[in-house]
Order: C-alpha cells, then sequence, then structure tokens
C-alpha cells in the first residue's frame, strides 16, 4: 500500500518540476526576444522597452516559482 509520506515526496516532486518548467518557458521567450533585438530574426521584441517589462515580470515569476519550489519540497520531504 502506498502511504501518505510518498504521495507528498511524489506530488511535490511533481509541483517543483512543473514550477521549473515555468521558469524555463519564460525566460526562454526572454532570450529569443534579445536575440531579435540583436539583429538575429527570432521575432519577439521590436523595441528595448517590452524586453525590459518581459525581464521584470520573469524576474518576478522566478522568485515566485522558487518560492514555490522550497514550499513544496518542505511540505514533501519524508519523515514530515
Amino acid at each position: 500500500m502506498v502511504s501518505t509520506k510518498e504521495i507528498k515526496s511524489t506530488m511535490a516532486t511533481a509541483i517543483a518540476g512543473a514550477f521549473g518548467f515555468i521558469i524555463a518557458l519564460i525566460w526562454r521567450d526572454i532570450i529569443i526576444g534579445l536575440l531579435n533585438m540583436a539583429g538575429l530574426n527570432v521575432n519577439k521584441f521590436s523595441d528595448p522597452v517590452s524586453a525590459v517589462m518581459a525581464m521584470i515580470s520573469a524576474i518576478i515569476i522566478t522568485v515566485i516559482c522558487v518560492l514555490g519550489i522550497i514550499y513544496i519540497s518542505k511540505w514533501g520531504e519524508p519523515g514530515k
């Protein structure tokens, strides 16, 4: 039989992975936009203001997701 601790641990791992995936997707868009601004034609941002706003948003979302990963990791620790 599967214990509650094992379920919590598995759920915590999956949720932390999802947060990491969100962070990666957001930063991917930022990097593509900056490459486009540098003239490498990858189609995202047209001006520096939109690039800065996207980076600020990405930083905020990254911090939130990292905090979520920390919280979920503590919640899903074995022995708790």
